[in-house]
């Protein structure tokens, strides 16, 4: 991933807890699946996977993980879900893509009886758009960027996994080597001596 600061390796899939890193589940991404052929709704398979035994939790993801069948299956297993959403999804509303005339740290609300959409104009020709099944209201902060409540528990939630990344690239589990020289080792049994 030429984007990442570690530019190869094993990708893995993580659930974490917000608070402490601590790794719920993992997965491993082993890359097509034995029929060659890409997988369909992968997003949707390893979120359910990864929260499998989770019960009223909230959920912190990217927009990798859309579905509106993945929501529905985490509602009904209780736990809620907080992500962000690519804006060139057709089922989102124009009014809350538009940008013509907004002013800056500006929110827009749209609302389901489940969903809560909302659009955040931080700067000009930047539109930060988060789903959540979590919030119900249209709070926003009162501070100086008036960020919507959404956007504070989506980065608040979020550190977990980056603080796991980076709690996994300081410590390395590598061990020095021996040169190339291979010690012998002399076992005995119980009973005898060497």
């Amino acid at each position: 991933m030429p984007s990442k600061p570690a530019k190869y390796g094993i990708k893995i899939w993580v659930a974490c807890d917000a608070q402490s890193s601590y790794a719920w589940k993992m997965q491993v991404h082993t890359g097509k699946l034995t029929s060659g052929g890409p997988e369909e709704n992968q997003g949707m398979r390893v979120v359910l996977d990864v929260t499998d035994g989770l019960r009223g939790h909230n959920v912190t993801c990217d927009n990798f993980f859309i579905s509106y069948e993945l929501r529905q299956q985490l509602l009904k297993k209780k736990i809620t879900m907080v992500r962000t959403v690519r804006k060139n999804k057709p089922e989102l509303p124009p009014a809350l893509l538009a940008t013509r005339g907004r002013e800056a740290f500006s929110s827009k609300f749209a609302f389901t009886p489940t969903t809560t959409l909302v659009s955040y104009f931080p700067k000009r020709n930047k539109n930060v758009v988060l789903l959540s099944t979590l919030h119900k209201t249209a709070e926003i902060s009162d501070r100086e960027y008036r960020k919507p409540a959404i956007i504070l528990d989506y980065y608040h939630n979020k550190r977990g996994v980056d603080n796991l990344d980076k709690v996994i690239g300081t410590y390395s589990c590598r061990r020095m080597t021996w040169g190339g020289k291979r010690r012998q080792y002399q076992f005995c049994s119980p009973k005898k001596d060497c």
